[in-house]
């Protein structure tokens, strides 16, 4: 495991786009989930329901998102659309991609290259595993969405401390419908997002991009 410090394990967690097929153990799966379930939750309540994919059932859920995206079809539960962007908002997404095809050498006009990553998504990044972060619904989802949030960053903390890497992916969340009919998960459960990790790919530099952060007084108001 990592010695890191809290402030220098925040600034290592990337979100790596290429991954090695060696699994993780059971052992290691376990302590990486032991440590996301110490997350807080609005009233302790603990609404998340992870369904973890390895193996053959990831091949298979691959093949049905890949399935759908070509189709042109999307199944999601809860309505999304980054098109409402703008300002800094959409200056902070448009430096995101761009900074993202540079170090894959993808040209602006290379429509293929951009097809091809975008279909990597639906195969995790070859990642050997992804959690895909179910929650039963209470009045708008709002505060048990933010539950599943921090969820979401306890495990990819602790996936950073002890050297594998994760990727938050919203995109998973788009095609809810089809995870469920594959996974057999209840109609009453929701997806919100999914995280494939695993080992990162020492090789593959291009895939794991530092985009950096905005300086503290873009986000946070102090009061006296």
């Amino acid at each position: 495991m990592s010695t890191a410090s809290f402030h220098e394990l925040v600034r290592q967690r990337r979100s790596v786009r290429k991954y090695l097929p060696t699994p993780l153990s059971n052992d290691q799966l376990k302590e990486v989930l032991e440590d996301a379930q110490w997350s807080p939750s609005n009233c302790n309540i603990q609404p998340w329901q992870v369904h973890l994919v390895s193996g053959a059932t990831k091949d298979k859920l691959s093949e049905a998102l890949k399935a759908e995206h070509l189709a042109g079809r999307t199944s999601e539960d809860f309505w999304f659309d980054h098109a409402g962007y703008e300002g800094v908002y959409l200056e902070r997404m448009m430096h995101m991609g761009q900074k993202r095809n540079e170090a894959l050498n993808i040209a602006r006009d290379d429509q293929a290259r951009r097809d091809e990553e975008m279909l990597r998504q639906f195969e995790f990044f070859g990642a050997p595993h992804a959690a895909l972060l179910f929650m039963p619904v209470f009045g708008d989802s709002v505060r048990t969405a933010g539950d599943l949030g921090m969820y979401g960053q306890t495990l990819l903390l602790s996936l950073t401390a002890r050297g594998y890497a994760g990727i938050p992916q919203t995109l998973l969340g788009m095609h809810a419908g089809v995870i469920r009919e594959v996974l057999g998960v209840p109609e009453e459960m929701k997806m919100l997002y999914g995280i494939s990790f695993g080992h990162p790919d020492p090789e593959a530099t291009g895939y794991s991009v530092n985009l950096g952060r905005a300086p503290i007084s873009d986000n946070v108001r102090f009061y006296d």
